[in-house]
């Protein structure tokens, strides 16, 4: 069995393998690395891939492609209303304001989620990678924008299972480019010492992301990581293709814009003019045959594209050793003239601009699955945004509180403590500017809490985690109880007993929880607790928890903690 990495990218997917050898890019049935993030419809059969993406012009309306941007979203979302300027096919709102992707498909008009678009595409994929491989491919960690939230990290893991995948991992792109850059370096400083610190430029198709990273012998840690997730490759195209319409306008009185099909063979056209320019300084023609009213059209550019961008780090440019650049965007030359002028360094160009994420992942991959084994090298993510906590303050303490904020190690737990005498609920909300437009995380029902025999509040302790998806939730309630001397002596022996089999267990998950063992917050105080001096042990879970989610969905799965 193999374990593989997949850059699910807006435009293109790469899909890479870890085998005894190293890291390989699998090629598709078209021979190719990369795989469109394409679908397409007729009135016979489903098209994926690179196929997909041939026929774009000529089944316009049932070719699907930038659904990524689409996923975990509400129709009404301020951020889809833009994405459908970029897009031709009918978008419309389905029942509880989700979104719904109009299609000819087998004859008939159907309506697709993103998320069911997206887990056809991974069946493509999964098919292309065993094809490669030769052999059942069930593993695999797949790359996520740093800038996703929850909802948008949840429907992506949907997508993945409904595709047969069992996801080890929803990896950072910041992160899985990182691995792949240190992974492999023998010169890194040793653990002890000062770390080499990293930025890294991943501009690709349909957004920017800026990232530092902090490297010792064996181990990487992210430090900060900014984005801007409307500014992208495709920017450039359209900016290019209004040059031409205006051109065009004057030049041959036709105008692009009121013709869908016409416009997008010019946004075809102006991104291979694109990337000649990036590789030559002259003057670059291009020509379309038959563009609109049987007309042939000329037009040519000179190197002439200008842009900025901010890095948000607490790093001084001294402190940099280097600025990695990924992503195909990053071969324009003026990217590297603007971070040459920022950065006073050169860029550099170790990594392989397009496959660093996918190499990454599949090196994730290897570490976590037993299938393979691979050298230590401890990964520590960041969060990107913070999360608070909101909860009644009815006890004496605050109600709420920054649980996880910005740049704070993942994956990580902490356990916090509550008193409390009847059921209560906690509501996660994401703090400061997020590219979404409701903060809120969900809200989590402890149920079952009663106050003590002596009618004070009963010691509640609520472990709240971003696992290592990114994905924040509640995992687990527990209620505290004081034992009686005799049932405390018997706990403590038997806790002697079975020491020695905690600590093999706990080295065995030492590769999974490698930032650490969390952290304990202690909210309000019970009445007397500090004069009370037996100890407390936990005793199996007695509550209950409810994840709720907003939007219509109404009360998720409800889970039995014991």
């Amino acid at each position: 069995m193999s374990v593989i990495g997949i850059d699910f990218g807006n435009d293109t997917c790469y899909i890479a393998v870890a085998r005894a050898g190293g890291i390989e890019t699998v090629a598709n049935d078209y021979s190719l690395r990369g795989t469109p993030s394409w679908v397409a419809f007729t009135g016979k059969n489903r098209i994926l891939g690179v196929a997909a993406k041939n026929q774009m012009v000529t089944n316009m309306k049932n070719t699907i492609y930038g659904f990524k941007r689409l996923l975990g979203r509400k129709f009404s979302d301020p951020f889809v209303q833009k994405e459908l300027q970029f897009i031709p096919f009918k978008v419309v709102q389905q029942a509880g304001g989700g979104i719904g992707i109009k299609a000819n498909y087998l004859g008939e008009e159907q309506v697709f989620s993103p998320e069911q678009i997206t887990a056809m595409l991974f069946t493509k994929l999964k098919d292309t990678a065993e094809t490669a491989l030769k052999t059942k491919v069930n593993d695999c960690v797949i790359s996520v924008p740093s800038f996703f939230t929850n909802a948008e990290r949840k429907a992506l893991l949907d997508s993945a299972q409904v595709a047969g995948f069992n996801v080890l991992r929803l990896m950072n792109e910041s992160t899985a480019t990182a691995l792949a850059y240190g992974i492999y370096k023998q010169d890194l400083p040793a653990a002890e010492e000062r770390p080499r610190n990293v930025v890294f430029l991943d501009w690709g198709q349909a957004s920017l992301q800026v990232f530092a990273c902090a490297f010792n012998k064996g181990k990487l840690k992210m430090l900060s990581c900014t984005s801007d997730p409307q500014l992208g490759g495709r920017d450039i195209d359209l900016i290019l293709a209004e040059h031409f319409c205006t051109d065009f306008q004057q030049r041959y009185r036709l105008d692009p814009r009121s013709n869908p099909r016409a416009f997008l063979r010019l946004l075809q056209e102006v991104e291979k003019l694109k990337k000649q320019m990036s590789a030559n300084s002259t003057k670059m023609p291009m020509s379309i045959e038959c563009f609109m009213d049987d007309k042939d059209v000329y037009g040519d550019m000179k190197r002439c594209l200008f842009y900025f961008f901010k890095l948000s780090s607490e790093l001084r440019i001294d402190d940099i050793y280097a600025v990695e650049i990924v992503g195909g965007s990053t071969r324009i030359p003026a990217i590297k003239g603007l971070i040459e002028k920022v950065f006073g360094k050169p860029a550099s160009t170790t990594l392989n601009q397009d496959e660093a994420v996918s190499r990454g992942c599949a090196l994730q991959c290897a570490m976590l699955s037993p299938a393979i084994r691979v050298r230590d090298f401890s990964v520590t993510d960041c969060q990107n945004y913070p999360i608070k906590l909101v909860w009644d303050a009815s006890m004496g303490d605050d109600g709420e509180m920054e649980v996880f904020p910005q740049n704070h190690p993942v994956p990580f737990s902490k356990l916090l403590t509550f008193y409390r005498k009847e059921p209560f609920s906690i509501k996660a909300f994401y703090v400061g500017n997020i590219p979404y437009p409701d903060p809120f995380i969900g809200q989590y029902i402890i149920k079952d809490i009663k106050p003590t025999p002596e009618g004070e509040s009963a010691k509640v302790k609520v472990k709240v985690r971003v696992n290592l998806h990114g994905i924040f939730s509640v995992s687990s309630a527990a209620l505290v109880e004081k034992l009686t001397a005799a049932e405390q002596e018997a706990a403590e022996e038997a806790a002697m007993d079975t020491s020695d089999n905690n600590a093999d267990s706990a080295a065995s998950g030492q590769q999974q929880n490698h930032v650490g063992n969390g952290s304990e917050v202690r909210l309000g105080k019970r009445k007397g607790d500090n004069n009370c001096s037996d100890q407390s042990l936990q005793r199996k879970l007695l509550a209950w928890f409810y994840s709720v989610r907003l939007g219509g969905e109404g009360v998720a799965s409800k889970v039995e903690l014991a």
